[in-house]
Order: C-alpha cells, then sequence, then structure tokens
C-alpha cells in the first residue's frame, strides 16, 4: 500500500500569543499521532489554506475582528471540498445555548473554552487524526478497487473478443470444412459421368445412339467441370483485386434481357414463372462480369425456390443508379443469416435438391464485382419460407447511342498448318485429333525443346504453346521463335490455365499474338486460329 500523506490541522487565532500557544501544545503530540500542525492568523488567511490543503481538524478562534469564526466556518462549509472538514470553535467566554445553536449550524462539531486542557484537547484531536487517516485508507484502497476493476474489465473484454474470434474462426473452419466436402462432391459428379460415359464408348456392342448421348453427356460434364474452375478462380482474383474490368458504355436492361433469352433458350427456367419489367438505364460496366452478376443473382433465386415458383427481375433508374432487383417466392432466409449471406464459405441451408448444383460462393463473387463497378448488392427477407430480394445498384451514366460501325469484310482464306506444342500425353492427342477432324494439317511436339526443332523443320503458318513445358516454358519457346528470322513469322497462341491479367501481360510480352484459358472452348479456339492465320497460306 502506497505512504499516505499526514493528516494536517488547521489552527485559526488572531491573537498572536494564543496561537503560538495552541500550536506548540499540538506540536508535543504531532510525531506521536502523525499529523502536521499549520497556522492561519485570519479568517481569509483561514480560507487560504483550505484552498490549498486538506484538514483532519480546524481549531477555529470564535472572536476575530473582520470575518469572526462563524462567518469563517460559513465560508469553508460552503466549498465543496471542504464542506465535510469538522471545526472545533475555541472561545475564551462563556457559550449560552443560542451561541451553541449557532455554532452547530454553521458546521461546527465541538467547543473547547480557554484556557485549554491539554489532555481534553489531545483525546478530541486524535480522533479526528485517526478518522482522517482512516477515510484517506479507504479513499486509496477505493482507488485500487476501482484499478484493479478496470483492468479485470478490460480483461474480460480481451477474452470476450477472444472468445468470439475463435468461435468465429471454428465457424470458418467450419464453413470451409464444408465447402471442401461440397466441392469434392461437385466434382466426382461430373468426373463419374464423364468415366462412366468414355468407359461405354469403349464397349462393344454399345449403338451409335448410345455413343452419341455419351459424348454429349462428357462434353456438356466437362462444361460443368470449367464452371467450377472459372467461378473458383474468379473469386479468388476478385478477392484480391486482380480483375480488370473492361468497362463500356451499356444498357443494363438489354444485358438481363439477354441473360434470361439464354436461360429460357437452355431450359433452366421452364419450371418457373418468370416476370420481367426491364427500363432502359446505362452504365459503364463490363459485360461479361455484368452478366455474371446476373446468372449468380438468377441461379441463386432459381436454386432456393421450389419448382412453380415466381422469379420477378426488374431494372430501372433510381437518381444517379441503375437499380437491378431479383425477387423470388421461395425459402427466404433466417435473421441469422441474411447478415452474412454474401460472405465466403456461408449458405444457407434448403430442402431443395440440390440437382442444379454449385459451390454457394456465387453471391460473394457478386458482391466483389458490385464493388469493383462501383456498385453494391443488398439482400432481403421476410424469414423463412417468405423470399428473397436481392438489389444490385450501379452508377448510373448519361449515354447517347452512335451508329454502329459497318462490319470489316471478311478474309477467305486456306486452313494454316499447325503446330501443338504441349506435354500432357492425353491432352495433346485430343486436340490433335479434334483438329485433325476439322481439316488442318497438325505436327505435334511433347515439350518446348522438340517444338523449337519441329518448328525449325515443320514451318508452320501457327503454333499452339502450352505454358507450362518442362525444360522451357511456353515463354521461353515464343522468345525463341521470334528471335529466330526461320520462325520469328509464326503466328503463336497460348494455351494456359493461367488467366490473370498478370499472366496475360506476359503472355503479350513473350511475343504471342492472342491468350486462351483452358479448357478452350473449340468454337472459340477455331475463331481464334481463324483471326491469327496468315495470308497467303505456305503452299
Amino acid at each position: 500500500m502506497p505512504k499516505l500523506d499526514k493528516p494536517k490541522i488547521l489552527v485559526v487565532n488572531d491573537d498572536a500569543n494564543s496561537l503560538f500557544a495552541l500550536t506548540s501544545l499540538l506540536a508535543q503530540w504531532a510525531e506521536q499521532e502523525s499529523y502536521e500542525v499549520l497556522a492561519a492568523r485570519s479568517g481569509q488567511d483561514a480560507l487560504r489554506q483550505v484552498l490549498m490543503h486538506d484538514f483532519a481538524v480546524i481549531l477555529l478562534d470564535v472572536n476575530m475582528p473582520g470575518m469572526d469564526g462563524f462567518e469563517t466556518a460559513a465560508a469553508i462549509h460552503a466549498r465543496a471540498r471542504s464542506a465535510d472538514i469538522p471545526i472545533i470553535f475555541i472561545t475564551a467566554f462563556l457559550a449560552d445555548e443560542l451561541d451553541r445553536l449557532k455554532a452547530y449550524q454553521h458546521g461546527a462539531v465541538d467547543f473547547l473554552f480557554t484556557p485549554v486542557i491539554p489532555q481534553i484537547l489531545y483525546a478530541k484531536i486524535s480522533v479526528f487524526v485517526a478518522l482522517a487517516m482512516k477515510n484517506e485508507e479507504l479513499k486509496t484502497q477505493a482507488r485500487q478497487l476501482s484499478q484493479q476493476t478496470a483492468e479485470l474489465t478490460a480483461s474480460n473484454q480481451r477474452l470476450m473478443r477472444e472468445i468470439e474470434e475463435r468461435k468465429s474462426a471454428e465457424r470458418q473452419n467450419h464453413a470451409k470444412d464444408e465447402f471442401l466436402a461440397m466441392l469434392g462432391h461437385e466434382l466426382r459428379n461430373p468426373l463419374s459421368a464423364i468415366a462412366s460415359a468414355a468407359s461405354l464408348i469403349g464397349l462393344p456392342g454399345v449403338s451409335l445412339d448410345g455413343v452419341q448421348r455419351a459424348k454429349k453427356i462428357i462434353q456438356r460434364q466437362s462444361q460443368h467441370l470449367g464452371r467450377i474452375v472459372d467461378d473458383l478462380l474468379d473469386l479468388s482474383r476478385a478477392m484480391s483485386g486482380k480483375i480488370l474490368l473492361n468497362r463500356v458504355p451499356l444498357n443494363l436492361a438489354a444485358l438481363v434481357g439477354q441473360t434470361l433469352d439464354t436461360y429460357r433458350a437452355t431450359g433452366r427456367s421452364t419450371d418457373y414463372e418468370m416476370v420481367q419489367d426491364l427500363d432502359a438505364g446505362w452504365v459503364a460496366g463490363d459485360s461479361t462480369r455484368l452478366e455474371q452478376i446476373a446468372s449468380n443473382l438468377l441461379d441463386n433465386a432459381l436454386k432456393y425456390t421450389p419448382s412453380g415458383g415466381r422469379i420477378e427481375i426488374r431494372t430501372w433508374t433510381e437518381n444517379d443508379d441503375v437499380v437491378l432487383s431479383i425477387r423470388d417466392n421461395g425459402v427466404g432466409m433466417s435473421a441469422e443469416l441474411l447478415p452474412h449471406v454474401f460472405d465466403v464459405f456461408v449458405q444457407g441451408s434448403s430442402t431443395l435438391d440440390r440437382s442444379q448444383g454449385g459451390l454457394g460462393i456465387g453471391l460473394s463473387l457478386v458482391r466483389r464485382l458490385a464493388e469493383l463497378h462501383g456498385g453494391s448488392v443488398d439482400a432481403d427477407s421476410k424469414g423463412a419460407e417468405r423470399g428473397s430480394t436481392f438489389t444490385l445498384r450501379l452508377p448510373r451514366i448519361e449515354h447517347t447511342v452512335e451508329p454502329a460501325p459497318a462490319p470489316a469484310p471478311k478474309v477467305e482464306h486456306g486452313k494454316p498448318r499447325l503446330l501443338l506444342i504441349e506435354d500432357n500425353d492425353d491432352g495433346r492427342e485430343m486436340m490433335a485429333m479434334m483438329l485433325g477432324g476439322y481439316g488442318y494439317d497438325v505436327e505435334t511436339a511433347a515439350d518446348g525443346l522438340l517444338g523449337l526443332s519441329a518448328a525449325a523443320r515443320y514451318q508452320p503458318d501457327l503454333a499452339l504453346v502450352d505454358i507450362g513445358l518442362p525444360g522451357i516454358d511456353g515463354y521461353e519457346v515464343a522468345r525463341r521463335l521470334r528471335a529466330d528470322a526461320a520462325t520469328r513469322d509464326i503466328k503463336l497462341i497460348a494455351l494456359t490455365g493461367y488467366g490473370l491479367a498478370e499472366d496475360l501481360r506476359r503472355v503479350m510480352d513473350a511475343g504471342f499474338d492472342r491468350h486462351l484459358v483452358k479448357p478452350v472452348d473449340i468454337e472459340q479456339l477455331m475463331d481464334a486460329i481463324d483471326n491469327c492465320a496468315r495470308v497467303p497460306v505456305k503452299p
């Protein structure tokens, strides 16, 4: 416990002899009782002392010129800090009952008459000094207790934060575990279908119709796998800010309308009542990413709305925003889920069959893409079984429609000779067969060095080069082909599983003409080859 200040006693008397006698008498016991003695010659002097110090007791002479003892006592007790200081009046005259009453009304606790009897003074002073020391101890203990309480409160708050952070981490880990389990399920389903279809094609006696159906299954499930990989990559890119938007003026209503037409054409919305009310509204956006937003919001509505349900799609302008609203009358969302519906690895439970598949990360991607466009997306639901509404807001722009430029005349040319450099044996064989089926003359190489030799020997018009090659990678292959006068004019298309803006930059810096991300759609590949083909074709 810290050392306490000694209690102080103030003696107030205008008579110098009386003041000296009292202070000297009190000084005899000061060391023993551990207190200090201060003196004042007038009421004004006493008030100055009270402003500077706290006192255990004040010995106050009643009869003083100017401000007497009663007035001095009233002034001392009028101040909040000194209101509780006990005052013992000292007088040489015998006080009557009225004087005593007046003294007590001004805060006196006792009377002493001169000449003062030392033993009585000592007894009275000891009580007040002991009381002052005890009060100071209590104040000190109260301060310590308050400090300990504050420390305990802070520790408790830290503990509660740690508990909440641990619970949050556990929830996220649990959600990630569920997500990985779901990812495994979503990957195994199409892989199983592809494996079964491939085995069916190889069975003796299988009909031509069965082979065709198996091929369609392989194609459809391969596209499904590609969409799963794209979702994962897009979310990763969006969260890390590595998506670059190709923003152009576009009509959001027209884009949403085209998306709805695709859903109708593919039969994905056949079992639902689709109501649309699309008012024009122009935004500066990336058409591919905005279509991705619309598709994910529609997929979410379809997934959590039973067959026969109603889905309303509206677009309109509101102040400086273009708004897209998708409302359904499906399973809705609980109040607990609603604040977290756009979080990564969070997915609401549904009693519906998950036949449409998906990873449940679409809404997280929607929010990030909306933010990259300078917009926002909100979710609202009145509760379970009461449907949901998702509202996208994008900054509106002023736009005047300009006449479209006349299409460039299509150049007819023969089929170019192709070189395919790919280290995956199955992938190389399948693509070579596919290109051969489309009438192309194709040479293949299994690594970068073999590819350079084949290019020098075969002199192709166009080379399809995988980036992740053993020995030397696709970037180095392109650089060496461009550095050789015999091969520098070969058109180069990069085939890679890397689709970030940084990857596109590296591809172009290495000397490629085009950049295609695996898995490559056959029509996209044919267009790329057609656009890159040299004219005239080698004889």
